[in-house]
């Protein structure tokens, strides 16, 4: 699959780069996320890697390369909060995630799947106790789901009838993957 990477700016020695259309990530050199790490950063331009090969760019600029094979594991810190976000995509399409242990599938808000263009009149209605009460939701099932470097296809999902503020990460996900906290740093390996 190819990762696409827009350079957005430059603040010092780091980037500000946009991966798969996602948020704006700052990035210092050696860091890397969702497949890309920052090489070096000069005065108007960047080196990157993507899948291992080397890529220079200027402010304003993509740059396109193909991902890595997807063995390679996502680690996410905590915020202030102690929860774990990721930038990722469902179905190609831009998604924010919170990592949700507590939750079977992974679930989306009713303007995210309209913004997707998932098509909710073959899916199977049903209802799901969340943390504000019981609410109506749509089963489906999600093409391609991909987290940093992790891809998985033929996820089961959960629609949900209002808005939500990010895309919750469930076990639908999280089952094929393994996991390990250390302190505020969890680190997930695709399994299968």
């Amino acid at each position: 699959m190819a990762t696409n990477v827009g350079l957005a700016g430059i603040l010092g020695s780091k980037a500000i780069l946009v991966i798969d259309g996602g948020s704006p990530r700052t990035l210092a050199v050696g860091q890397e996320y969702g497949g890309v790490k920052l090489l070096s950063v000069g005065e108007g331009s960047v080196q990157v890697e993507i899948g291992g090969k080397r890529r220079s760019m200027r402010v304003g600029q993509n740059a396109v390369g193909e991902a890595s094979s997807g063995d390679s594991p996502l680690v996410l810190l905590a915020d202030g909060q102690g929860h774990f976000q990721a930038q990722g995509t469902i179905n190609g399409a831009p998604m924010r995630f919170l990592v949700d242990t507590g939750a079977t599938m992974i679930s989306i808000g009713a303007s995210d799947a309209r913004r997707m263009g998932l098509d909710l009149n073959k899916a199977k209605k049903g209802y799901s106790q969340t943390a504000n009460g019981t609410t109506q939701v749509y089963r489906i099932k999600l093409d391609t789901v991909k987290v940093g470097d992790i891809v998985m296809h033929n996820v089961d999902g959960l629609v949900h009838q209002q808005d939500m503020p990010f895309a919750l990460l469930g076990m639908s996900f999280l089952n094929r993957t393994d996991m390990q906290r250390e302190g505020d740093r969890l680190t997930l390996k695709k399994r299968f």
